[in-house]
């Protein structure tokens, strides 16, 4: 059965996460606001999924994953649903969760990074609350980095050096060099100098790109481009 995947066609977002676990998997898969070959996507179908009346249990918001009539919501949620379909995630159920802990752990670096260019309101623009963007920038940069890269480092010296669980990737592993490529492209300077004092996370961050299905996939006019309307936003002087 082919996935079905409601995602922004615009963004990598959240939705790359899972897009990195079904392009490494060979899994088949319709990204719907941005179609298959030959085919020109149907944005309006994100919004019918979230109005659907006919749902019992409606996401919240997107990514949603639809599988036959399953549908799931949540990139976490979505992760821990496809791991074992994907042969992303070890056999056992101490496995399962302790995958699970460590991309909720990347999940919460990930909207950390948002807050940076977003700290007062989601709805206003970045011009219009730069002055606390600065702000939580700093604090950032100097104190959740390192936390954070501490303790993936940790987590990666305490399994193998190589993998955050077990002895092959799993889709955590590919969710970490996601959020690192991410702040790489928001805070390059902060982000190249933090990766010098953590070997292993630097090296998974290299390893990953060169599995052999995503080497294409993210070389690929599919993969979309980082920029100013996603989670990883690059304004220079908030990597002062």
């Amino acid at each position: 059965m082919t996935y079905e995947l409601y995602y922004w066609p615009m963004l990598q977002g959240r939705g790359e996460f899972v897009r990195l676990a079904l392009e490494d998997a060979g899994a088949p898969y319709i990204d719907v606001a941005r179609g298959g070959p030959g085919d020109e996507g149907d944005p309006p179908a994100l919004a019918a999924l979230l109005h659907d009346p006919s749902l019992g249990r409606p996401p919240f918001a997107l990514p949603a994953l639809r599988d036959g009539d399953l549908v799931v919501a949540q990139t976490a949620a979505i992760l821990l649903y496809l791991g074992p379909r994907l042969g992303l995630v070890g056999p056992s159920e101490a496995d399962r969760i302790w995958t699970h802990q460590i991309q909720l752990t990347i999940a919460d670096m990930r909207a950390e990074a948002h807050d940076t260019h977003h700290p007062v309101a989601a709805a206003l623009t970045y011009e219009e609350q730069k002055p606390e963007s600065a702000r939580r920038a700093v604090d950032f940069r100097t104190e959740r980095i390192p936390k954070f890269f501490g303790w993936f480092e940790r987590v990666l010296v305490r399994n193998d050096g190589r993998h955050l669980a077990g002895r092959v990737v799993s889709y955590a592993d590919l969710s970490l060099f996601q959020l690192v490529a991410g702040l790489l492209y928001a805070f390059p300077k902060t982000t190249e100098a933090a990766l010098k004092k953590h070997p292993c996370l630097e090296a998974l961050h290299r390893a990953v790109p060169e599995r052999p299905r995503l080497s294409g996939y993210l070389t690929s006019p599919r993969r979309i481009p980082f920029n100013e309307q996603g989670i990883f936003r690059r304004y220079p002087e908030l990597d002062a």
